[in-house]
């Protein structure tokens, strides 16, 4: 068994690659070349030599601050494009890359440039602002002058006792210019201004409260919005005039505009001055337009020359940042000529390595070549799984729990098959898993289009897991078939049905008087059985027992997996007191259950199988009468009760007492070969064999292995309960199926009414949509997840390991910069 076990051909994914921990002697002269090639090739991760430095300690930090400030001015173009619409409109160009400092001086002029032409388009908007506004004061301060100077006259009069009198100005030209003067002779004086409207209630309340009432407020909307400088948004405004009287009031009324952002202009009280400066504004907000549009146009031109470059800038200055970074972790020797760096590197892939450093020497004519050589490794490798698009999802699964020991059994060998299938035992109908097939295969044949889009954060995942969602439709529409369910509704697919009615008085074959008259149904569960009083009866024993028995099997490879890994790494004792006392455990027990219902399956046995199993504990010796399956059942229950019982011991006590006598021979002289175990390996464990035997400690050990055994025993019957959630997730996805069908639809379809009829066939399609396709997925998936994750990977999983993470150009995150 062992020679033919040898001689299996490895699967890819069953164990992490091999690693080597390799050292590196660059020259100076051709570092920066050989990092780059090795970054194109991203297979090599190299280890921080100077992870006491701070990072303005290192060698190369002035070249990684270059690259940052270069990263800003870049993203201040993006900024800008982004600002000015022309994102969508530019295509970018592929050139030859430039070298590093001819591109910093190109940035540093095209920035100086762009910011002198901000500054430019700011002054000038900022002048054009001011002149509409002041074009729209004008024209509705002449209106409010007109009309209510008379009445701020009249007040002022009578709050000065008829001081000044109007008669002495009544050979003014215009009735206007008479107002005016009178106004000017009694005191009233005005401020006009412009002021946001969502501010002008509370600027007149201030007005008000400020001048105790003794002003006259006018306000009238713009009627044109107006570009704020600051938010670039357009605003409205509101053309105020204030009539008032002294100095003082004149003083707070001119803070309070400040305060509340109101922009004052003077209006002159001669009609004709207004004509003639309203006409030189407009000669100057013409002007202004033409200026500004061909400022735009000029800017525009600018950002386009840039953005067409941008793309290819913004990948060269991440991977130039990126080189320094990784040239920040290496060391010079000690003649300052070479640079000496550390990393791990994948078995195959050490002469790639080694050709990428011979490139590198060979491009930039260096007259020494590269150094690479092999180290022997004291900490544990990290654990790199070579995936591709299929297998790639259901990697991330297992590593989201834990990344694997390093050459640890990979559970997601397994799981590929597993999660999708344990999914459907939950989900099944094949009318909801041919909804989640239509989904998978859009998401798949819009791969390559979708890949390089931006997508949120939940169609990313979606995406990202499409391989994943197209086994479990596939797995729903098989389960689905099995239990005959289309959206909750049965057919006769494979045939005719094993029953019919007893008698002429059966007019419901659904609801009683049914007989068997053939072989069974060829496949799946008999249609007949939906809507019989038996229904949730039989499909309630089949789904529980079912679910034991897929739990037992799933557990069963669990254990059988930790047997490979301790045969992997040498570990005999964790062979003999961990893998044969857990098999024996678990089998002898939740074993017998499954081979109980099997049985019972294949006889059509009335035995109650919870009889069987409790009695077995309370009084083994007793005679079984009608629930006797076979012959022998008795004593073959007192023997593998017997074997649970002695298994709980075999667990706990002999392998903490066997590492101690191991350790004290070996550290007396009596043995000193290397001590073998899953605690002491040195590819499993950080540290050195050496420093683990020297810190050996048997409470520690023993406590540690008494945990173990107790969870062990413990989570075999907690595990197998958890598996019966495959019952309990199925029974209620059929169930909701059930009712939304018979109770929505069915009951809409009773009515003659078409409204009512297309209000409950909405109602179906919202309820199947949302609620079956979406949340019940999502629970199915996640109790799925939770299967794997603790009933199945507790068994031989350690998941403690680190990830394989190469220096890549190819895993530099577009904003990583």
């Amino acid at each position: 068994m062992e020679k033919f076990i040898d001689n299996l051909s490895p699967m890819d994914l069953m164990r992490s690659e091999k690693m080597s921990l390799v050292q590196l002697i660059i020259p100076v002269e051709s570092a920066h070349r050989a990092v780059s090639y090795l970054g194109e090739l991203g297979l090599l991760q190299f280890r921080d030599l100077n992870a006491e430095k701070s990072p303005f300690q290192r060698t190369f930090v002035n070249q990684v601050k270059r690259c940052g400030e270069m990263s800003r001015k870049l993203r201040f173009f993006k900024d800008q494009i982004i600002k000015a619409g022309l994102l969508s409109s530019i295509h970018p160009v592929v050139e030859p890359d430039v070298e590093l400092e001819e591109l910093e001086m190109q940035l540093a002029e095209h920035e100086h440039e762009l910011i002198e032409m901000n500054s430019n388009s700011e002054k000038l908007r900022q002048t054009y602002n001011e002149l509409l506004e002041f074009k729209m004061v004008l024209l509705k301060a002449g209106s409010f002058l007109v009309s209510n100077n008379n009445q701020a006259v009249a007040e002022e009069r009578e709050l000065s006792e008829n001081v000044y009198s109007s008669d002495r100005y009544v050979e003014a030209s215009s009735l206007l210019e008479q107002q005016m003067r009178t106004a000017d002779q009694s005191g009233l004086r005005f401020i006009s201004g412009i002021i946001f409207q969502s501010k002008a209630l509370r600027f007149e309340r201030m007005l008000f409260r400020a001048t105790r009432g003794n002003m006259l407020f006018n306000q009238e909307p713009a009627g044109e919005e107006i570009m704020d400088p600051l938010s670039a948004e357009m605003v409205k405004k509101t053309v105020f005039v204030v009539f008032f009287s002294g100095e003082q009031a004149r003083t707070k009324i001119l803070k309070i505009c400040e305060a509340f952002g109101a922009n004052c202009y003077p209006v002159p009280e001669d009609f004709s001055k207004q004509r003639q400066i309203t006409r030189e504004i407009l000669s100057r907000l013409s002007e202004l337009e033409t200026t500004l549009d061909a400022g735009i146009c000029h800017q525009n031109k600018a950002l386009t020359s840039i953005g067409y470059h941008l793309t290819q800038w913004m990948s060269m200055i991440r991977r130039e940042k990126a080189v320094y970074d990784t040239l920040n972790m290496l060391n010079f020797d000690v003649t300052k000529k070479c640079l000496v760096g550390e990393g791990w590197c994948p078995v195959f892939a050490k002469a790639k390595v080694q050709e990428a450093l011979q490139r590198a020497t060979f491009d930039s004519n260096s007259q020494v070549g590269s150094i690479f050589h092999v180290m022997d490794a004291v900490e544990s490798p990290p654990t790199y799984f070579r995936s591709n698009h299929f297998t790639n999802a259901y990697q991330e699964i297992v590593d989201a729990y834990g990344i694997a020991r390093y050459q640890e059994a990979n559970p997601a060998v397994y799981t590929v098959v597993t999660f999708p299938f344990l999914f459907a035992v939950m989900f099944g109908d094949w009318g909801h898993g041919i909804c989640l097939l239509l989904g998978a295969v859009v998401l798949i044949a819009r791969e390559s289009r979708l890949s390089t889009q931006k997508l949120g954060s939940f169609m990313e995942m979606l995406f990202g897991g499409r391989y994943v969602l197209l086994l479990m439709s596939l797995f729903s529409i098989y389960c689905g078939l099995i239990y005959n369910e289309f959206f909750s509704v049965p057919f006769h697919i494979f045939g005719g049905s094993a029953y019919k009615c007893r008698d002429a008085t059966c007019s419901d074959a659904h609801s009683a008087g049914l007989i068997k008259f053939r072989d069974p149904y060829p496949f799946g569960v008999d249609p007949s059985w939906r809507g019989s009083r038996s229904e949730l009866p039989f499909l309630n024993s089949l789904k529980m027992k079912m679910s034991i028995l897929l739990g037992v099997a799933q557990m069963n490879l669990g254990i059988i997996l930790s047997y490979f890994n301790a045969r992997f790494f040498h570990s005999s004792l964790d062979t003999r007191y961990q893998f044969v006392p857990q098999l024996i455990f678990l089998n002898s027990l939740f074993g017998y259950l499954s081979l109980l219902i099997i049985i019972k399956w294949c006889t059509g046995s009335q035995a109650d199988l919870y009889h069987v199993m409790i009695y077995m504990f309370l009084s083994p010796t007793d005679d079984l009468g009608e629930n006797e399956l076979f012959w022998g059942q008795r004593p073959l229950q007192i023997v593998l009760l017997l074997l649970a019982l002695v298994a709980v011991p075999w667990m706990l006590f002999p392998k903490p007492f066997i590492l101690k006598k191991l350790h004290s021979e070996r550290f007396q002289g009596r043995n000193y070969g290397m001590l073998v175990s899953s605690e002491f390996d040195p590819d499993v464990e950080p540290d050195s064999a050496r420093e683990h035997h020297e810190e050996f400690n048997f409470s520690e050990v023993f406590v540690h292995q008494m945990i173990h055994s107790i969870e062990f025993v413990l989570g075999a019957v907690s595990n197998t309960a958890s598996y019966l959630r495959l019952w309990a997730l199925s029974l209620a996805h059929s169930e909701l199926s059930t009712v939304f069908y018979e109770k929505v639809l069915l009951l809409a379809w009773g009515y003659d009414n078409v409204v009512i009829r297309l209000i409950g066939l909405a109602v179906f399609a919202f309820a199947t949509a949302f609620i079956l396709l979406m949340m019940e997925t999502l629970s199915a998936f996640l109790h799925a997840l939770r299967l794997h994750w603790v009933e199945f990977q507790n068994k031989f999983y350690h998941g403690d390991g680190y990830k394989f993470k190469p220096f890549s150009f190819a895993l530099i995150a577009e904003d990583d910069d």
